[in-house]
């Protein structure tokens, strides 16, 4: 299994590949959909799943399992752009949603390469000692939903990273695990991190295989029903039936 620091090194890498650097809060969400080469899937999935990855040649696709929280959602794009960047010879993989439980090399290799990629070491390691003014070991329930809320991970994956790096104990991240949501708000925080995907918008596709979709008809290689098909199967009535149509917007 390689070493955190290597892990670090490539998560730091990626994210310069993708035009960011190595300090900041990423909006992953925003990374993904402008790379030319993947498509995302949002599906409900088992709660035990938390994603999917998928290569077949030079096409990418990553299944984010709509039903977890927003913040787990961040983390599983991270976990699986690892596999798709840094793994060799693989068309699919099924990932778990437990970060705790005994997983193969290469699967807790995408976990913390996720946790990097979202929060650097020298990173975090920077806003715990200069922002917070805090030392190892003296890490407070606030503390914590402090570092989420910057980061924007979710408390398993934020627990789970402290303590694989000395930060607090295991005993006492197992007291942070309850009163998620109602700890956030009372310091004043939006719950979003915390929840899921709305239910009407938990099936949708972004990405290659939309733009794919467009250019096909455009260049008028599939026909107009062809197209319409292509886009629902990809969950795209709003594209195809007109749905949020440009009556609703406002330019301001």
């Amino acid at each position: 299994m390689k070493e955190k620091i290597e892990l670090n090194s490539e998560a730091i890498n990626l994210r310069k590949d993708f035009g960011e650097d190595a300090n900041s809060p990423i909006d992953i969400f925003s990374l993904i959909h402008n790379n030319d080469d993947l498509t995302i899937v949002y599906y409900p999935m088992s709660s035990r799943v938390s994603g999917i990855c998928i290569r077949d040649g030079k096409n990418k696709i990553i299944g984010v399992n709509s039903t977890s929280t927003y913040g787990r959602q961040r983390f599983t794009i991270a976990h699986e752009l690892y596999h798709l960047f840094f793994r060799e010879e693989f068309k699919s993989i099924v990932c778990s949603t437990d970060l705790e439980i005994n997983k193969d090399p290469q699967e807790k290799e995408a976990d913390m390469f996720a946790s990097y990629f979202l929060a650097p070491y020298e990173a975090l390691s920077y806003f715990i000692k200069n922002k917070l003014k805090k030392e190892k070991h003296q890490l407070e329930i606030e503390d914590v939903i402090k570092i989420e809320q910057y980061y924007g991970m979710s408390r398993q994956a934020m627990l789970w990273r402290l303590v694989n790096d000395g930060y607090i104990s295991r005993e006492k991240a197992d007291t942070m695990k309850i009163g998620i949501v109602g700890s956030a708000r009372r310091l004043g925080y939006d719950d979003q991190l915390y929840t899921p995907t709305p239910e009407d918008k938990q099936y949708a596709t972004f990405g290659k295989y939309i733009k794919l979709a467009e250019e096909l008809k455009g260049q008028d290689i599939i026909s107009q029903g062809k197209y319409e098909e292509l886009l629902l199967n990809g969950f795209r009535s709003d594209i195809v039936y007109g749905l949020d149509t440009e009556e609703d917007e406002v330019y301001d």
